[in-house]
């Protein structure tokens, strides 16, 4: 994009494959981007992990030009995944479950190119954050 021209910057999560063109509607639709075209690019690029939620950060300039970037899936979403169920209701009061080292270092390779970190012991301890903020306890 040229320097000096207004963008705007839209974060969708949205499935894996099957983006809902509803949610693209309400959210594309004042920028004048055609929601069919950016759900038609979202589903070729992610249908290979379909039952995901992928964030898409979308691009909009002046011109209404527009540029999509894929980001990891959302660390909690991750989590549950791991745990085969969601999260505590009463999270510090009622543990649901435990996830082991090994599953919360995979976890925090997935999410490293997303995270303000470089390190993988950093990025565990980001993810173990978010595992003790759900209710799941991190075992070692």
């Amino acid at each position: 994009m040229a320097r000096g021209t207004a963008s705007v910057t839209v974060t969708l999560e949205l499935e894996a494959g099957n983006a809902s063109l509803m949610t693209l509607g309400k959210m594309l639709g004042p920028t004048g981007v055609p929601p069919f075209e950016v759900k038609r690019k979202y589903d070729a690029a992610t249908a290979d992990r379909r039952g995901e939620i992928i964030p898409a950060v979308i691009t909009i300039d002046a011109r209404k030009r527009w540029t999509m970037r894929l980001k990891t899936p959302p660390t909690a979403s991750l989590i549950r995944a791991a745990l085969g169920q969601p999260g505590s209701p009463q999270p510090g009061h009622k543990a649901v479950g435990a996830l082991s080292r090994d599953q919360v270092r995979r976890i925090a390779i997935r999410k490293l190119p997303d995270l303000n970190t470089t390190d993988v012991d950093a990025a565990m301890r980001i993810v173990a954050g978010t595992a003790r903020s759900m209710g799941v306890r991190v075992e070692d």
